[in-house]
């Protein structure tokens, strides 16, 4: 089981204990993951609405170079994952922009004659090593663990891929099969706002805090997530949202990639643990028998 790699931007700076837990988590799972060489960013969601030709053809490259390495793409970047999916499929139906992105590939001495699947380590984990298969090779348990997952807007956005567009449960089964306390958690899609922080921020704070609020009235201890833009949203911001609305949030909120991490017996730091600002109090994410390496 092999995977061309593609960390996206984010994951080379602020997102870097994504990038380090789900290489551990693969390897650890014998799933090999090969990185793309010379990578490109995808432009993220907001350079399409600039220009739709070049964007897509940015986003291209990177299918073009996974493909002569013969693999499938696993990106971990959920915006990632939505650009270069819907490039694949302007590839795919509309024969129009596949003549202008291809034109531009050439000129790049790329082709693209035989196409990549584009997969989500979640739909990875779950779909293709198997439940049963990350179950066997767990020590390590979480039972009892009040667990809120958050998958974000744009995971399983906009079309049905590897989950459900307004109910996904992925990560849900994930999580307990590991022994999680799975709670109800309405707000698993709803959008962080993502850029929106830096731009709205009145807007991104508001929506970050009916998030966290939700997540809380149903009992979760720790929310996990599956996007570095959502994390940090989620957990950065909770000192500002709480002065702003009188709220006393103290959420962890980690990667589904560390915890599964944990369960699998890989050290907290080589899961980039050590960076989380906010600390879990009364709460032992460390498994019970896990011994930690200094």
């Amino acid at each position: 089981m092999e995977y061309a790699y593609y960390p996206g931007c984010s994951l080379e700076y602020s997102g870097k204990p994504y990038d380090k837990s789900i290489r551990e988590v693969f390897k650890a799972l014998g799933v090999k993951l090969r990185d793309i060489k010379d990578w490109n960013c995808c432009g993220a969601t907001m350079y399409v609405s600039i220009d739709k030709i070049v964007a897509c053809s940015v986003a291209a490259r990177n299918l073009a170079l996974a493909q002569n390495m013969g693999c499938d793409i696993c990106a971990p970047c959920n915006s990632c994952y939505t650009i270069l999916r819907k490039v694949n499929r302007y590839l795919a139906y509309d024969p129009e922009m596949r003549g202008k992105i291809l034109e531009v590939l050439k000129a790049a001495n790329l082709t693209y004659d035989t196409p990549v699947d584009v997969r989500h380590p979640l739909d990875i984990l779950v779909n293709d090593v198997g439940l049963d298969t990350i179950k066997e090779a767990a020590p390590y348990r979480f039972d009892g663990l009040k667990v809120a997952p958050y998958y974000g807007c744009q995971l399983v956005r906009p079309e049905h891929h590897f989950d459900d567009v307004d109910d996904p449960m992925t990560m849900d089964n994930l999580l307990t099969a590991l022994g999680a306390d799975v709670v109800p958690f309405a707000s698993k899609v709803r959008c962080c706002g993502g850029s929106l922080m830096t731009t709205c921020e009145e807007v991104a704070l508001d929506l970050n805090n009916s998030i966290l609020k939700d997540a809380e009235d149903n009992g979760a201890e720790i929310m996990v997530t599956a996007c570095a833009l959502c994390q940090m949203n989620l957990e950065g911001y909770q000192k500002k949202i709480n002065k702003r609305y009188s709220q006393k949030h103290n959420m962890p909120i980690v990667f589904f990639s560390q915890l599964i991490g944990l369960a699998l017996g890989v050290n907290p730091k080589r899961l980039g643990l050590q960076s989380m600002l906010v600390k879990p109090k009364n709460l032992k994410l460390i498994p019970k028998g896990m011994k930690v390496e200094a």
